[in-house]
């Protein structure tokens, strides 16, 4: 093994694709580093929790850790759920928390990647992304830098070549993906696509699903896409390198 052990803390559900897909995220993770260990924590809803993954690492003799939060934006799992969940581990445990994986260059090729798959799916050529609007649709929070970060990622992507880009958000806070969805068509875009900025499918992604059924494109979640491996792994060494004991950065 090669390095501290790296956890990666996922928030969890009861709908089984977001597991199954936090763990094919994992896998290709582990598929990218041979010899980095990485294990898989949840938070609520799906096993194993973070405490008993923990547990059994100290068990085994482990001490060194990066805790790695699974979240796109720094909200309230972020600043309060991990670290207290962290703050329990045991004392032998030396755990480096990472930073959370947004912004990142990386994310928004993620973003590219599914709006262009969905585009070849629709039978539009690349060309055709210059008359298309966009809804980046994340999953919402009423924590003011989250949001603020999902405005910047939407301008950051009308940037590369969509015609409009409009955020929305499926709960806590507005527009709503429909909303979003009436207002490009009203500011006279050929056709919308709605772009869901969330890691895992589920109960808000579903939300978001219904929210684009007057969109003509749907793309997939972020799902285990290759730059959201990588990303993971960058945030791993960025925090290796960084000073330790960090649970509340």
């Amino acid at each position: 093994m090669h390095g501290p052990v790296l956890l990666v803390i996922a928030h969890g559900s009861r709908d089984p694709r977001h597991a199954a897909t936090v763990h094919a995220l994992v896998r290709r993770v582990r598929s990218l580093r041979p010899g980095l260990r990485v294990e898989t924590g949840f938070l609520d809803f799906n096993a194993p929790a973070v405490p008993r993954v923990l547990e059994r690492l100290a068990f085994e003799g482990v001490r060194e850790v990066v805790a790695l939060p699974l979240l796109l934006t720094r909200a309230f799992h972020a600043k309060a759920d991990i670290p207290a969940v962290l703050a329990q581990a045991p004392p032998q445990l030396d755990i480096r928390l990472a930073d959370v994986l947004g912004p990142s260059p990386l994310l928004l090729s993620t973003v590219e990647r599914r709006l262009q798959e969905a585009l070849d799916e629709a039978g539009l050529a690349p060309a055709d992304k210059r008359s298309t609007g966009v809804v980046l649709a994340s999953a919402g929070s009423t924590d003011p830098e989250a949001i603020a970060v999902i405005a910047d990622v939407a301008r950051e992507l009308r940037h590369t070549g969509w015609c409009a880009v409009r955020p929305a958000f499926a709960s806590a806070a507005l527009p709503r993906t429909e909303d979003a969805v009436r207002e490009l068509r009203a500011s006279g875009v050929r056709r919308v696509a709605v772009a869901p900025y969330v890691i895992a499918p589920g109960f808000l992604p579903d939300r978001i699903a219904r929210g684009a059924r007057d969109a003509d494109v749907l793309a997939d979640v972020l799902g285990a896409a290759p730059e959201l491996a990588r990303l993971l792994l960058v945030r791993y060494e960025e925090a290796r390198a960084a000073r330790p004991a960090a649970l509340t950065a």
